[in-house]
C-alpha cells in the first residue's frame, strides 16, 4: 500500500472539528433550500477507502474541477460558477447558515449543474480524491486560530499541504487569503517551505490579484479593517 493510501485511510476517520456549525435561526425560505435543494447538490461523506471522482459528481462534462474550503456565504464560489459554466465547483462548509446562503445564490443564478456542496469537514473528503484530480483549491479567510496553543487547528499546515499537493494536478493553483497578520506569517512560512508549491504572488494590493478572483463577503465587509494578503501558488510538476 502506498504512503498516500495509508494516509488516506487514516484520515478517513472523522477528525475533531473546531468551530461553529450553526448561527442564528434560519428563515423559512433558507430552511426550504436546506431541505429541498441541498440533497440534490450534496456530496456524501465517503466511506473509508472509497474513492470520489470529482468530475463525475456533475451531470455534464466539465473541463476541470475546483474546490473551495470553507466558502462562507458562498459569494466567491457562486461568482466563479456563473463565470465558468464549464468548470465544476465543489464547496466545502460546515456552517449551516453559510450553506443556506450559497444555496440561495445557486437557486437565484441557476447554478445547480456545476456546483456541488460537501456540508462537512473537508478533511473527510480530501483523502477520497484521486491524485491530480483538482485544478484549483481556494482557502479564503480561514479561521486564524491566533492563539499559540491553537496553532495546530490552522488549515494551512504541512500535513494539509501534503494532501493538497497530492490532489492538485501539475500546474494547478492554490489560492489563499487572510487578513490576520499571525495567519499571514504562518501561511507564508509553510507555503514557501513546501517543495510542491511555487509562489506566483503574495500581495496586499487587490489590483494585483487575477481578475477571476472575486471578493468574498468577508473581504467586502472589511470586518477587521486590515488589508488582506493574497497568496497564489502553483503546483510544481511531479
Amino acid at each position: 500500500m502506498s504512503k498516500h493510501a495509508e494516509n488516506g485511510n487514516a484520515a478517513a476517520e472523522r477528525p475533531r472539528f473546531f468551530g461553529r456549525r450553526q448561527g442564528k435561526a434560519l428563515r423559512r425560505n433558507a430552511l426550504g433550500l436546506i431541505e429541498e435543494l441541498l440533497p440534490r447538490l450534496s456530496v456524501a461523506v465517503p466511506e473509508p477507502g472509497e474513492r470520489v471522482e470529482p468530475a463525475l459528481l456533475f451531470p455534464g462534462a466539465v473541463r476541470s474541477v475546483w474546490l473551495e474550503v470553507g466558502f462562507g456565504g458562498g459569494e466567491h464560489l457562486a461568482q466563479l460558477a456563473e463565470a465558468h459554466p464549464d468548470v465544476g465547483l465543489i464547496g466545502c462548509e460546515v456552517f449551516r447558515n453559510g450553506i443556506a446562503s450559497l444555496l440561495g445564490h445557486v437557486e437565484a443564478r441557476q447554478l445547480g449543474s456545476n456546483v456541488r456542496v460537501f456540508p462537512e469537514d473537508v478533511r473527510l473528503l480530501l483523502p477520497a480524491l484521486p491524485d491530480g484530480s483538482l485544478s484549483r483549491v481556494f482557502v479564503l479567510f480561514p479561521d486564524p486560530w491566533p492563539k499559540t496553543r491553537h496553532a495546530d487547528r490552522r488549515f494551512i499546515r504541512p500535513d494539509t499541504l501534503d494532501v493538497l499537493a497530492r490532489v492538485l494536478e501539475d500546474g494547478g493553483e492554490l489560492r489563499v487569503a487572510s487578513d490576520d497578520p499571525i495567519y499571514v506569517a504562518w501561511a507564508a512560512r509553510h507555503l514557501d517551505a513546501h517543495p510542491a508549491f511555487e509562489k506566483l504572488l503574495a500581495t496586499a494590493d487587490r489590483s494585483q490579484v487575477p481578475s477571476d478572483w472575486p471578493a468574498t463577503r468577508y473581504e467586502q465587509k472589511c470586518i477587521t479593517g486590515r488589508a488582506p494578503v493574497f497568496f497564489l501558488y502553483r503546483r510544481r510538476p511531479r
